[in-house]
């Protein structure tokens, strides 16, 4: 299937690496990724090419800190000041980028993990941009207590080691915990996926697990403290569709703070909020043993949402 990368110029001026899978034919939709901490978008290609024979196409942009993206930054890290604004610009400029190749064609949101978390801060301020948006590995805490809890450990991290400094710490109260629940394990990222090879794949590349910045937990922890904010997801269109998707043994969510992420969505006025929880399956449904059912699925509902009539 066609596949082709550009750069992509952000806001402040940053390039943004970004990658496009695109059908033969004009696409009749196009998904927007945005994709996890400390992975890439070139991982989504298998699920592009499955889009793409289907007649949509998919952009996915290295996230700052990220991928390709990072070769005009540092790996792990957003940037020194005002990371989260910027990432949240940076899908907005994508999709920008989008609207000016396709003005006519429906966009929607892929958002996976930390991506879903942007996304949503993203969904806050340009609902109106898209068709749809599919927030996939996500999580919610209705109490803010945790993310204050988390921010303290990353300032007290960031004095002890630099803004730009890796905290150990860090990443073991997070990845190191969510590994603790596979049983038996194989390698530090099982809790990613049941098929050993995917996790393996993950394992291999150089551009994939790595720790990042105290800043950039700075930054995430307070997008976070925005986002479980129910007044604040009150912004997002009511009308625009949603689908909070992810594994059971996910855990990042632990399977029940999904149905928890859709409750809070519709308490906040979301009148199209869709739940698809699969069992027995960890992170990264896109690279999980059911993977065939799951592209199958967000296919089923993409086409959904494109029937409901919405503003461009």
């Amino acid at each position: 299937m066609p596949h082709s990368s550009f750069w992509l110029q952000a806001t402040d001026g940053t390039s943004l690496y970004v990658n496009q899978w695109l059908p033969a034919q004009a696409p009749r939709a196009v998904l927007m990724l945005a994709h996890g901490m400390a992975e890439h978008s070139a991982r989504y290609a298998r699920f592009a090419d499955f889009l793409n024979l289907h007649g949509i196409g998919l952009f996915g942009h290295d996230q700052r800190g990220h991928g390709q993206t990072a070769q005009h930054g540092l790996l792990g890290h957003y940037a020194d000041h005002h990371g989260w604004h910027k990432v949240v610009g940076d899908l907005a400029c994508l999709n920008h980028h989008i609207r000016q190749q396709f003005p006519r064609t429906p966009i929607l949101l892929f958002g996976h993990s930390m991506g879903s978390y942007i996304g949503m801060a993203y969904l806050m301020q340009h609902s109106c941009s898209l068709q749809g948006a599919i927030l996939s590995g996500s999580n919610y805490q209705a109490s803010p207590l945790k993310y204050l809890a988390a921010r303290s450990i990353a300032r007290l991290e960031s004095l002890r080691l630099g803004r730009r400094g890796r905290s150990r710490l860090l990443n073991w109260l997070t990845f190191g915990r969510f590994n603790q629940a596979c049983q038996p394990r194989h390698s530090a990222f099982d809790w990613l996926s049941r098929d050993a090879a995917e996790v393996q794949r993950y394992l291999d590349d150089p551009l994939c697990g790595f720790l990042c910045t105290n800043q950039l937990w700075l930054d995430l922890l307070g997008g976070l403290l925005q986002i479980s904010q129910v007044e604040q997801l009150a912004q997002i269109d009511p009308q625009l569709p949603l689908l909070v998707t992810g594994g059971q043994c996910d855990p990042v969510s632990q399977g029940r703070r999904l149905q928890e992420l859709a409750e809070a969505l519709r308490l906040a006025g979301a009148q199209q909020v869709s739940l698809h929880v699969y069992e027995q399956a960890r992170h990264e449904l896109l690279n999980e043993i059911n993977r065939q059912q799951v592209s199958e699925d967000l296919l089923a509902w993409i086409e959904l949402a494109l029937q409901h009539p919405r503003c461009h």
